[in-house]
């Protein structure tokens, strides 16, 4: 039996950790053919999108910022001022970004992450559904992970399969 030493370390290393994620996706690539067959493909990376609303002033009212990657719209921050919540503008942000995704670059689902605290029943209300829930994330918080289907043409809720 042959004995193998390593030396483990824990420090943060930018070029080992590119060095990683790369020998990953190649290995990712090698044992997945739907991996394989996106390789060179514009679906490939992701792509930001990003929806920004403004008040009569011109100051930030509130935005929308995530990306789209292979079929899926990814809604990484959703944020509207204290002053302007109620009057339906995170719904309006959200419209828009499950419509570009869905139209211009063929996104035919949607997934965000969000805690209890924040808007879990605001997803719901848009046809989202709870695919996952981690309680204690952090401790005292439960996180949830929602998906919805999306209408190529118009963005609008399919219901989601499974």
């Amino acid at each position: 039996m042959v004995s193998r030493m390593f030396r483990l370390e824990a420090e943060v290393d930018k070029a080992r950790r590119d060095l990683l994620r790369r020998r990953l996706r190649d290995a990712d690539t090698a044992a997945s053919p739907v991996l394989r067959a996106l390789r060179g493909t514009p679906q490939e990376r992701e792509s930001p999108l990003h929806v920004w609303a403004s008040d009569p002033a011109g100051d930030l009212a509130g935005g929308l910022v995530g990306h789209t990657w292979t079929a899926w719209l990814h809604v990484t921050y959703l944020w509207v001022d204290e002053r302007h919540r109620g009057a339906g503008l995170g719904s309006r942000l959200l419209r828009k970004a499950e419509r570009l995704a869905a139209g211009g670059r063929g996104c035919t689902a949607a997934r965000v992450e969000t805690w209890d605290f924040q808007a879990p029943r605001f997803y719901r209300r848009h046809g989202y559904e709870v695919v996952c829930v981690i309680p204690d994330y952090p401790p005292g918080i439960t996180e949830y992970t929602l998906v919805k289907r999306l209408e190529p043409e118009t963005g609008t809720r399919r219901a989601h399969p499974g």
